[in-house]
């Protein structure tokens, strides 16, 4: 009787081991995870030497600064490696506080390549689609036929938020400080249904529009706000420890320390209402940080190979025979060329971050002195062996022509 008991409990007992075991979690699947090796990655990448800087660049840096006043931090690097680093001038001019290497920028429009890679994280993920229309997810959206994809590409038609929320919040509202959210923005969008300025899918029409609504289906699909769902699934896994995404309609005072200044140094830029939407601004990094983006994409930490080649594809008229526009970054092709860049431009900061993708060079460039000496970087790309990413370098054949001016990109 006694053997037959405990043979019962042995077969009641057996499976609920096998279960325990087969239930053991197995190593994450999940591509994202950032790992001791990848910090130990990361910190290699992000070791620099002054001693071993560029001298060429360097002295181009210096000359940048004293003739055309650049004031921010820059970076350059080569196949990973860094060549050149430097913070120069200052992070607020009127209390004389120097700019550090690990100081962060309101990235302005350099904002807008971290949306797109979530935008397409989720294509990939089957939680969106790029034919999906924007009404799907805010069915008050008062306009018809705007894709994801139009907003990706900037061919939405849309107006831009900036300057039509401008008016109506100001008209209404005596606190100018606190920000709006994106969801703010949309609720306006649907009341007032301000005018187009195009029809969807007819023409390139750069606007900040775009990229908002783009973060607010990133949280209506996530059920997410937009900074932890940026915080958890792309500056994490890149190791980008020193970014994250901050809006005024959360923070009374974004706790950074750099402070953006309006061309000449006796204006510093307030923040206003207008930063309280995200997506397309709103994120906060630095230059290391911005390295470690680019790794972590070349090595397909975030993105299949095929989705990060159709978001640089060129998805506009060629302009200028080398410049188009693509899933939420800037390009130039030319033969044995191709480099992904975006600019910024947005309440006293002023940037550029280029990824040459054929030679694996990366420069970032991040100013809090909006004035044009990011326009006067033709010798710097030639020292590191990059095409000079400027459209007026070009004639409307795609040749080079010594052009010394240029049109502000943002």
């Amino acid at each position: 009787m006694f053997n037959t008991l405990r043979s019962l409990q042995l077969l009641l007992i057996t499976p609920l081991i096998l279960n325990s075991c087969s239930s053991t979690p197995k190593p994450s699947a999940n591509k994202l995870e950032h790992t001791k090796d990848d910090s130990r990655a990361d910190s290699i990448t992000l070791s620099y030497d002054p001693k071993n800087e560029d001298k060429r660049i360097d002295e181009f840096m210096q000359m940048l600064h004293k003739k055309y006043a650049f004031n921010g931090n820059v970076l350059v690097a080569k196949k990973g490696r860094i060549v050149y680093e430097k913070a120069i001038g200052w992070a607020d001019y009127l209390h004389r506080d120097s700019l550090q290497i690990d100081s962060k920028f309101e990235l302005a429009s350099v904002s807008k390549p971290f949306t797109a890679t979530a935008i397409m994280m989720l294509v990939e993920e089957g939680k969106l689609k790029l034919d999906q229309d924007v009404k799907e997810f805010y069915p008050n959206f008062p306009y018809d036929g705007i894709t994801v994809k139009l907003l990706l590409t900037h061919r939405s038609g849309m107006m831009n938020y900036v300057y039509f929320v401008d008016g109506i919040w100001k008209a209404n509202h005596t606190n100018e400080r606190k920000g709006i959210t994106n969801k703010n923005v949309m609720d306006l969008i649907a009341q007032y249904k301000p005018a187009r300025y195009t029809s969807p899918n007819k023409r390139f029409h750069y606007n900040n529009s775009n990229f908002m609504v783009l973060a607010a289906i990133i949280e209506k699909v996530t059920g997410k706000p937009y900074a932890d769902f940026m915080k958890e699934r792309v500056f994490k896994p890149c190791g980008m420890k020193n970014t994250a995404v901050y809006s005024k309609a959360v923070y009374d005072k974004i706790p950074v320390d750099v402070v953006g200044h309006d061309r000449i140094w006796r204006r510093s830029v307030a923040q206003n209402f207008l930063d309280g939407p995200v997506g397309d601004k709103g994120i906060y990094s630095t230059v290391h940080d911005l390295l470690l983006f680019d790794r972590a994409m070349r090595k397909g930490k975030l993105l299949k190979k095929a989705t990060m080649d159709s978001s640089y594809a060129a998805h506009n008229e060629v302009e200028k025979g080398h410049f188009n526009y693509g899933y939420g970054w800037r390009t130039f092709s030319a033969p044995n060329q191709q480099v992904v860049y975006h600019t910024g431009w947005w309440h006293g900061f002023r940037h550029i971050y280029l990824r040459d993708l054929k030679h694996d060079v990366t420069i970032v460039l991040l100013s809090n002195l909006t004035n044009g000496s990011l326009l006067k970087l033709d010798e710097l790309y030639r020292i590191v062996g990059m095409p000079v990413v400027r459209r007026s370098a070009y004639s409307g054949s795609g040749t080079p022509e010594m052009g010394v001016g240029d049109t502000p990109e943002d």
